[in-house]
């Protein structure tokens, strides 16, 4: 399929697929003329690259993982016995990202409860 049907299946942009093609993500045949052509597959890769995006891994990560997942239903199944291993590192990569939003909110909160409060609608 070329790229117009694989962002009408997908729900992706062009500009999007281009990158993943960049990133090692995707790997499209490409015609003499230079068009990309899909793979029914390919808009399953699509799937599971939102998936792990979603999850907060990055397109890096993704390339290391892609190979070593597998779909059941609605879940991706790791295949590859240290895959585990590097998911649990991405984890805690994000766990401390979230504990540093939210140390950072809590500062802000303190800076924002110092400062002059509103003036309620009707209490002048």
């Amino acid at each position: 399929m070329r790229i117009g049907e694989m962002v009408r299946r997908t729900g992706v942009s062009e500009r999007l697929l281009r990158y993943y093609e960049e990133q090692g993500l995707l790997t499209p045949e490409r015609l003499p003329s230079g068009y990309r052509v899909y793979a029914e597959r390919d808009v399953e890769t699509v799937r599971r690259v939102r998936a792990l995006l979603a999850a907060g891994l990055t397109t890096d990560t993704i390339a290391r993982v892609l190979p070593c997942v597998r779909e059941e239903g609605e879940r991706l199944v790791p295949v590859c016995a240290d895959l585990v291993a590097g998911l649990r590192g991405e984890r805690e990569r994000i766990s401390r990202a979230i504990d540093d939003l939210q140390a950072s909110r809590a500062l802000l909160d303190i800076v924002i409860e110092a400062g002059p409060q509103p003036v309620a609608a009707g209490s002048r």
